[in-house]
């Protein structure tokens, strides 16, 4: 996975995730299953009150990678995780600089 996250400035906004999954990822059928997958291990990291994965009025984008296609639910969740956390780290130690 790679995780692009940018940390907005915008009043009342809720976070926002979108997903890139390429055809090298694998045909069409393997690519929904990928977003079907990522969709829910995000869902639960948005909806969380006081979220501790990813800022509020944040953006992110996560990237599939190939090996995603074969990857199960439980590593899928964890590489996306670990990618929003150290995503959001990154960011919020830019704007405190």
């Amino acid at each position: 996975m790679v995780v692009h996250l940018l940390v907005d400035n915008e009043e009342g906004a809720t976070p926002q995730v979108g997903f890139v999954v390429s055809k090298a990822v694998g045909n069409a059928v393997q690519r929904n299953l990928v977003k079907r997958r990522l969709r829910e291990v995000v869902r639960p990291l948005i909806a969380a009150s006081g979220n501790e994965v990813i800022p509020g009025h944040a953006r992110a984008v996560v990237r599939a990678l190939p090996a995603a296609s074969t990857a199960t639910f439980a590593e899928l969740s964890a590489d996306v995780r670990a990618g929003l956390e150290k995503a959001a780290r990154r960011a919020t130690a830019g704007r405190a600089a």
